[in-house]
């Protein structure tokens, strides 16, 4: 993984699901940060007719768009895992992630890190994993589950070429390309990269991954908020 820690692949704003991300509620959501973006953001393509909304952007500390998520289907809540089945809820999150190499910051205090396609599978994964609460468990339990969870996460997303991933073609812009795929009791997470200089990490639950297609957004206003 090119980031070399997860604030890296976070920025300034934390991974999905965070204090300022999936957990903002609806009404705080904007689409100002998504505008400021110096690159394209991805959602799913005209094939998906549904419910799309905005979520959040993370930034760096100079304040620069490092990544964003966009969602696609039921907004998800928190849901214990096997509640009621994998159907009550169908969504997909699109994660699109500004592919960038070690650089100083904007305000001059330091350096940011590399992004690559395991930049976007850590994101996706901790975004699925910020929609789950395990029914074993209490609201006290959970916040050490999900950072055990998230360490998992973040070490699987490290090792892309591992037994946990399967390859899977999706079309990106109409154009097959390859991603990185894998599937827990929670969900499904996926990552690659486009030719439009960021890389794409998507998660969902009772929404397959197999018939999705990806494309640039060309009005991200578009999106509810």
């Amino acid at each position: 993984m090119e980031t070399t820690s997860r604030a890296g692949a976070q920025g300034n704003s934390g991974a999905p699901g965070g204090s300022t991300t999936e957990g903002v509620p609806a009404a705080r959501r904007t689409v100002d940060g998504y505008l400021r973006a110096p690159f394209p953001w991805y959602g799913l393509d005209d094939a998906f007719t549904g419910p799309r909304w905005l979520m959040q952007v993370g930034t760096a500390a100079d304040g620069t768009v490092q990544h964003g998520a966009l969602g696609h289907g039921d907004e998800p809540t928190i849901k214990t895992s096997g509640e009621e089945g994998p159907d009550k809820e169908r969504f997909a999150v699109v994660v699109t992630v500004a592919a960038s190499p070690v650089r100083r910051s904007g305000d001059g205090t330091g350096t940011l890190e590399a992004t690559s396609v395991s930049s976007a599978a850590w994101l996706a994964g901790a975004g699925l994993l910020s929609q789950t609460w395990p029914a074993q468990l209490d609201h006290s339990m959970r916040d050490n589950w999900l950072d055990q969870q998230t360490e998992v996460s973040f070490e699987l997303a490290d090792d892309l070429e591992g037994p946990d991933w399967s390859a899977l073609s999706l079309p990106v812009d109409g154009v097959p390309t390859p991603f990185h795929y894998r599937e827990s009791e929670y969900g499904w997470v996926l990552a690659g990269s486009t030719g439009s200089g960021v890389h794409i990490g998507a998660y969902g639950r009772g929404m397959s991954a197999y018939g999705l297609g990806f494309s640039v957004v060309k009005d991200v206003t578009t999106y509810e908020g």
